[in-house]
């Protein structure tokens, strides 16, 4: 899988509100209610992510989790399928 250039990737995430380019990946932080309603998020989203063969990292404090992507066959540089499982994500909520 080819890496996307900058302008690709910020038209892409224009369509994903609340994701941001930084250092190779794109990022989002979500939050939440409770422990308990971050915690169900981040299975539901490892389902996904399984799904799709592609495994994001995950950092969860309480009610917030943070989400990093990029495709490490690609050097660790951001992908279509970085944008597909952001777009996943997505529609988990």
């Amino acid at each position: 899988m080819e890496p996307l250039d900058q302008k690709i990737i910020e038209e892409k995430l224009s369509d994903l509100k609340g994701w941001s380019f930084r250092d190779d990946a794109i990022h989002k932080t979500f939050e939440f209610e409770n422990f308990k309603e971050s915690l169900g998020f981040i299975v539901r989203l490892g389902l996904e992510a399984e799904a799709l063969q592609h495994h994001p990292t995950i950092t969860n404090t309480y009610n917030t989790v943070d989400i990093t992507l990029s495709t490490h066959d690609a050097g660790d540089k951001v992908t279509l399928k970085d944008i597909d499982l952001a777009t996943q994500i997505e529609s988990i909520l």
